[in-house]
């Protein structure tokens, strides 16, 4: 072989290692960023622990546990609980007349609670609205979840005015009144109904509140370079304090208080995090959310937000972006944070504040 064929040899075999070089390098540059193994809050953690996402609140259903020691209800003569003064219905938590339809019901003689809990509908809803019946315990005065071993005789039930799908609507006013009033039958009571066409009223005008001071902020983080795997965004997730949520995909930051829906919600590509290989799926962006008046102000929810969305920009080289996809500079940041602050104020002044029981049940 003469020296020229030999220099080709080796030129050729040099260009081949080049490119072979080259395309494992963009290969390695463009593969999706991985957990690292052992570090703290690495994907097996992550999806090996308890669930800690609570749900929005509901009305609590019959035969539920509760938090209320057993009674004596003999400690009550029932021929005086007929006498007895009945609270109003106002308060918060549970039924409450600001943002419900409410009937009184009056029993001709007590009730067992075994008797009141077999009666109750078998569902809890009238159409697309909470449908509740409570019963006033003779010994704390306190309205509650009928019970075993309980005897009543004043209850009252109740049908939320309007939620996120909407006002109460005539023909779910008269769902109500026909469970409300089966009911009453079941338990030999007089039903006091409200005047079906004020309580539609009342909900469309609780509805239009609801829709102009509803605020669910949803901002998107994307990867500037190289894409995430599940586990990376898992991994990056949990050191700042989310955890894993109710379904695949989604990791939420808890409240303060247990129970309490979430601060903040992130959530990705639920397939790529229930594939058969979630290291190999390349997630270019993952959404961070706000629902405003699920969140108490004292959480300090936006702030937060703009705190982890600035950790996790710094730690997986990306950008915080709009639901359009423009990147949101810190400054654009701030009119927001303005408009929040007033919107929690004029949520206080309609005694809805952000948090509240009650906020939690219209804004759901």
């Amino acid at each position: 072989m003469s020296n020229f064929q030999l220099g080709l040899v080796i030129a050729g075999a040099l260009v081949l290692i080049v490119v072979v070089a080259y395309n494992g390098w963009t290969h390695h540059r463009n593969a999706p960023r991985r957990a690292q193994p052992g570090a703290d809050g690495d994907a097996p953690h992550a999806a090996g622990q308890a669930r800690h996402e609570p749900a929005f609140d509901g009305l609590p259903r019959a035969g539920e546990g509760s938090d209320t020691a057993p009674l004596d209800h003999h400690a009550v003569d029932p021929r005086e609980a007929l006498e007895l003064p009945v609270p109003k219905a106002e308060r918060r938590g549970g039924l409450d007349a600001l943002i419900d339809a409410i009937a009184p019901l009056v029993a001709e003689q007590p009730v067992a609670g075994e008797a009141v809990l077999a009666a109750l509908p078998p569902t809890r809803r009238a159409g697309s609205k909470p449908f509740a019946i409570e019963a006033l315990n003779p010994v704390t005065r306190q309205w509650e979840t009928p019970q075993a071993g309980v005897a009543y005789v004043h209850f009252q039930a109740g049908v939320q005015l309007a939620n996120r799908t909407g006002a109460l609507n005539e023909i779910e006013f008269s769902e109500f009144v026909m469970k409300a009033q089966q009911f009453a039958d079941a338990i030999n009571a007089a039903p006091d109904f409200p005047d079906m066409l004020h309580e539609v009223a009342r909900a469309r005008e609780l509805d239009q509140f609801a829709s102009e001071h509803d605020a669910q902020l949803s901002f998107t983080l994307r990867a500037r370079q190289a894409a995430w795997s599940p586990g990376y965004v898992q991994q990056n997730a949990l050191r700042v304090g989310f955890v894993a949520g109710a379904v695949p995909g989604r990791l939420v930051l808890p409240a303060s208080e247990a129970g309490l829906p979430p601060v903040l919600t992130l959530a990705y590509d639920a397939q790529a995090a229930m594939s058969d290989d979630p290291e190999q799926s390349a997630l270019r962006e993952v959404g961070l959310t706000l629902d405003v008046a699920q969140v108490h102000r004292s959480e300090q929810p936006f702030a937060r937000l703009r705190e982890l969305a600035q950790e996790l920009c710094r730690t997986m080289d990306g950008v915080l972006c709009d639901q359009n996809g423009t990147p949101l500079p810190a400054m654009a940041m701030e009119p927001i944070a303005a408009d929040l602050e007033q919107l929690y104020d004029q949520l206080d002044q309609r005694e809805l504040s952000a948090g509240s029981a009650l906020a939690r049940r219209l804004f759901s």
